[in-house]
């Protein structure tokens, strides 16, 4: 608990001083240079949280359309990564074969990207869910392969002098060793995939935060604050698909020096 409060009361202060230098920039521009356009660019804090709770029903339903698909796509990005890491992990070979194709994909860009892949599948939900997992594999595949090949030499002759066979040695001491790997990709991707899942649904789909950012983008001045509650809810579907990655990590890999209960901490 004490670890808990350390992390989270600085949080809160810098985020609650950000906050009311935004307040004070807001109220600054709009009533005292009454600056054009004013609460486009710096938009009150208030009113932003206001349309946020008027119109949090359809926010959530379009949200929670955004999060599935993200998801999915992390899932799917997930496995490919994963794959992808143990296939060059087994031999000096498959790494660099696989390796500089897996660089080169990400040389495209995925706004160049996503209109593409949009226009192969026709379908917005396997267009949301292919660009997650694009974004996602990349950073799993690099870091679970790092965590893997990060096993020390010590462990290994340990599993040889019992005589472990390559499954077994796969099993218990490097796949369980590239899982922390694994997820510190998931939680670079994580947010990403969210983003990712935006980007689509911008090119034309018919749910989504994007679909409701993009039509009040349209609209301009006059569903500011809509436009920018979107903007929010789009950072919180991030945050929040950030934190079930970390949820999943402390439950899988509860060994990890982090999760672990120091004493006499409360």
């Amino acid at each position: 608990m004490k670890r808990i409060k350390d992390r989270l009361l600085p949080s809160l202060a810098w985020l609650f001083s950000l906050l009311v230098i935004w307040q004070l920039v807001s109220w600054y521009l709009l009533e005292v240079k009454e600056t054009t356009l004013a609460q486009s660019k710096v938009p009150y804090i208030h009113e932003v949280v206001h349309t946020l709770f008027t119109y949090g029903l359809t926010l959530l339903q379009e949200g929670w359309s955004t999060f599935i698909n993200a998801g999915a796509g992390l899932l799917l990005g997930t496995a490919v990564g994963a794959i992808l890491a143990i296939l060059m992990s087994l031999s000096t070979w498959a790494e660099k074969t696989v390796f500089p194709y897996v660089i080169l994909s990400q040389m495209i860009p995925v706004l160049g990207l996503a209109p593409i892949i949009y226009g192969i599948v026709h379908d917005e939900n396997w267009s949301r869910v292919i660009i997650a997992a694009y974004i996602t594999f990349f950073p799993v595949s690099l870091n679970m392969l790092k965590g893997i090949r990060s096993v020390s030499p010590g462990s290994l002759e340990l599993m040889h002098s019992y005589a472990a066979n390559r499954w077994s040695i796969y099993w218990k001491l490097l796949l369980p060793n590239g899982l922390p790997g694994l997820f510190n990709g998931l939680k670079i991707a994580a947010p990403l995939a969210v983003t990712a899942a935006i980007l689509v649904e911008m090119m034309g789909a018919r749910h989504g935060i994007g679909v409701i950012m993009l039509r009040n983008l349209y609209y301009g001045p006059s569903n500011t604050y809509m436009f920018w509650s979107t903007v929010v809810a789009s950072a919180l579907l991030g945050i929040a698909n950030y934190l079930l990655v970390q949820l999943i990590e402390r439950i899988v890999t509860p060994w990890q020096p982090a999760f672990r209960t120091k004493g006499g901490d409360n």
